[in-house]
């Protein structure tokens, strides 16, 4: 097995698989009960769903979740909505095996401390939207990135570390949907200044862009959307997922050094 993850991540939008650009724009790209079934076939070794209209609706879909759980071979994460220990309960009762708190992390912070009570650091992650300021330092966003929060992304790290996170998804928005590759610096300034797994988002568009993630950004996993759904220069929608073969050559032949993964 691979010590380095690769994980689809899935947006949907009032029950569609949707996707976007830099938060922005999103169209539907298909139904993803029939996704999870495409990476079922692929052996996909974890994925992540996030209900990006889930917050400004004030309810999370249960009968969605449920539904990718039944059908789902793979561990998944979910997040989206997210803002009480109850939700969290009901949702590892469908079948979820992490959940993913972004906004509340920032708006209630015991709500990260209560949660472990309940689930343990391993099934708690904190989702981390991203922006570089003109000045070129970095911005914590919520609210799918539209609500700064003047927060430094380390401090807020490190803040997050000790109350009990288990792992960290950095999605740096301004690269998000944009195939330019993972803001590197912004990954390292956090993964090597914290002690859990940093997963990179928001800009692959190769498998190189996988192999620098981890060699240079420090990062212990690596996301992708557009790269898992979208192929060729068309964007023809096509659900696609690396060989093992191809993720052995970037991770173990290309001088990755691992001693760098936590």
């Amino acid at each position: 097995m691979l010590r380095t993850r690769v994980i689809p991540t899935l947006l949907i939008r009032n029950g569609d698989l949707v996707k976007g650009c830099q938060f922005k724009n999103h169209r539907y790209v298909g139904d993803p009960i029939n996704v999870v079934k495409i990476f079922n076939e692929k052996e996909v070794d974890e994925l992540v769903f996030l209900d990006i209209s889930a917050t400004s609706r004030g309810s999370i879909n249960y009968e969605i979740i449920s539904d990718i759980a039944s059908e789902a071979f793979m561990p998944f994460a979910y997040g989206g909505g997210i803002a009480t220990v109850t939700q969290i309960e009901k949702l590892f009762q469908i079948g979820v095996e992490k959940v993913i708190i972004n906004s509340a992390a920032q708006q209630t912070p015991d709500l990260i401390k209560d949660a472990v009570k309940v689930a343990g650091s391993q099934s708690i992650v904190l989702s981390m939207d991203v922006k570089k300021t003109l000045w070129g330092s970095y911005e914590v966003y919520t609210h799918n990135a539209t609500t700064r929060t003047k927060t430094d992304p380390v401090d807020y790290a490190k803040r997050m570390q000790d109350l009990g996170v288990g792992e960290i998804i950095i999605c740096a928005v301004d690269r998000e949907g944009t195939g330019k590759g993972y803001d590197l610096k912004l990954l390292k300034s956090v993964s090597s200044l914290v002690d859990i797994p940093v997963v990179a988002a928001g800009g692959a568009s190769s498998l190189d862009d996988f192999r620098q993630a981890v060699e240079f950004g420090q990062a212990s996993a690596v996301a992708g959307g557009d790269m898992f759904i979208f192929y060729g220069k068309r964007r023809a929608v096509l659900a696609t997922y690396p060989s093992y073969t191809e993720l052995e050559k970037i991770f173990f032949e290309e001088g990755v050094n691992h001693e760098k993964i936590r």
